[in-house]
């Protein structure tokens, strides 16, 4: 980086600039400012010579700025990644659901994107990484005020948010097929802005208070949330559950007797392209939650992030792979037939539990890991159909389960070397407690559990009132003949096929108006 110019001078001035840097950041500090004016016998008695002290930057070397960029490049193209997987919700969520909801489904993903986004930016990501003084939540930031400065910049800041919109997605598929609009965008902004950055405070902030990176962690320790199974998924899920508790079951979904009836979505072909999307965009949920990729571990000679990076995207291809099959035949075995549809949801689930430990545990852990979440989705599906909860897109059993259960098999199989690698970047003489079954003792395995009871109760606490407040309000659920009729041609003026498939519902919202009228 070159110096600052020098400042402008006149014939009876002359001027020189000094400059250091306190050190080599984003944006370096100015250390101070000094100017002086003193007489100068080479001019007449009247002249001065003005000397200013300027805080010029003395060249970054080349290597730094290299690795700065490289790092900075690797987590922006992360971001776009995760940023994918809004793409993969959207795709899921419509071929999950009835054709008739299908741009309304479409159109909530995007009011997740757009809503989250405002949020975010004004206040989420100040409650989640403001104020390293404060355990519980930040309190700077906000708007990006005094962004960039020495620990964060622009970069980071979208990775951050391409986070946070997923949360609402997840909440979103939840309660599908019968919510109004405007409650979409109530919860949505409530959600991202308040309810998931505070969890984020506590688990990825510096200084929450169970955070792995804290002075002073929980139990020695402090919860490893790697990539998020508790942080984004676990928190979504469980706001999605009071959604669904507090709405109800579809209109059709069970019978006067309370048992289940079929009601399946329109479209196998978007479910699976979903599907590889999420998978596709899970390289750059997982591995690039290292924040930096050139970052070399002093006790090797040959190994860095960018080893760790190759085996997060390999740990995490084959917990999802593993639960895929053991759904696969998890499932014939129940119901006689091979389903496409509860494989894919197999295979995510799998995503889901190994998000948290993606990066401090083997990769014979991560089968063990994805054989593990197939079962634990398998029976809260059944469960749930039992108890007559409604969930479209299984999301609450999914996400909060399986992120559940990674969170547990993180504290009992988290590699003492690689926690210090995530954690430490693979300083030598640091000691961590790790998993449980890996000889680690019960300090890990204790932090993953208070992780998941404060998750339940923070979220119960803050998002159950919202949705009963609205339900109380009556903007929260729609009527049923609405529902009946599809929320596309009741609230969005039209189906999202031209040629919808539904003979007997009306085709246009004209059509849908005259009924109202008639009945």
């Amino acid at each position: 980086m070159r110096n600052p110019k020098l400042p402008s001078t006149n014939r009876n001035s002359k001027s020189i600039a000094i400059a250091t840097i306190q050190s080599i950041t984003p944006t370096p500090k100015i250390l101070k400012y000094q100017h002086y004016i003193l007489p100068s016998p080479l001019e007449p008695t009247n002249a001065t010579i003005s000397i200013s002290i300027f805080p010029a930057i003395m060249a970054v070397s080349w290597e730094e700025s290299v690795t700065y960029s490289i790092n900075t490049v690797y987590l922006l193209f992360s971001a776009y990644l995760v940023f994918i997987m809004q793409l993969g919700f959207a795709m899921l969520c419509a071929g999950s659901v009835r054709a008739k909801n299908a741009m309304n489904i479409m159109l909530t993903n995007v009011v997740d994107a757009v809503v989250g986004s405002i949020s975010y930016y004004l206040f989420g990501f100040a409650f989640a990484f403001g104020d390293t003084s404060n355990p519980f939540i930040g309190t700077n930031f906000f708007a990006l005020k005094d962004i960039p400065n020495s620990s964060f910049d622009y970069s980071f800041f979208l990775y951050q948010w391409a986070f946070a919109i997923a949360v609402a997605g997840i909440t979103s598929g939840s309660i599908a097929e019968r919510t109004q609009f405007s409650a979409y965008l109530v919860f949505s902004f409530f959600l991202t802005g308040f309810v998931y950055p505070v969890v984020v405070h506590w688990v990825w902030s510096s200084s929450g208070w169970l955070s792995p990176s804290s002075t002073s962690p929980l139990f020695a320790s402090g919860a490893i949330d790697f990539a998020g199974s508790g942080v984004v998924h676990m928190v979504g899920a469980v706001a999605g559950l009071w959604g669904s508790l507090i709405e109800g079951p579809r209109v059709g979904r069970f019978d006067a007797f309370g048992n289940p009836m079929p009601m399946r979505g329109h479209n196998a072909t978007l479910v699976v392209l979903g599907t590889f999307l999420l998978w596709f965009g899970w390289f750059g949920f997982n591995p690039g939650s290292f924040d930096k990729i050139l970052v070399a571990y002093p006790s090797t000679t040959n190994q860095g992030n960018w080893t760790a990076v190759g085996r997060t995207a390999v740990t995490t291809t084959l917990a999802g792979s593993t639960a895929g099959i053991v759904t696969l035949f998890g499932r014939r075995l129940l119901v006689g037939h091979w389903d496409a549809l509860d494989v894919c949801n197999g295979l995510l689930g799998g995503f889901v539990a190994i998000t948290s430990g993606c990066s401090v545990v083997e990769p014979w852990a991560a089968i063990v890991c994805g054989f593990f979440a197939a079962w634990v989705l398998i029976a809260l599906n059944i469960l749930a159909v039992k108890l007559n909860f409604d969930d479209p897109l299984e999301a609450t059993q999914l996400h909060g389960g399986c992120g559940a259960w990674g969170l547990i098999f993180t504290g009992l199989f988290a590699k003492e070397e690689f926690v210090v690698q995530a954690y430490d970047a693979g300083v030598t003489g640091v000691a961590r407690p790790y998993g449980l079954f890996m000889g680690g003792g019960w300090g890990l395995l204790g932090c993953q559990v208070i992780e998941i009871l404060v998750i339940v109760c923070w979220v119960s606490a803050t998002m159950g009132p919202i949705f009963y407040a609205l339900h109380r309000l009556t903007i929260l659920r729609i009527s049923a003949e609405e529902e009946i009729a599809g929320v596309d041609i009741s609230s969005h003026g039209g189906y999202a096929y031209s040629s919808h498939q539904d003979v007997d519902q009306p085709r246009f919202y004209a059509d849908y108006m005259r009924m109202q009228d008639q009945s």
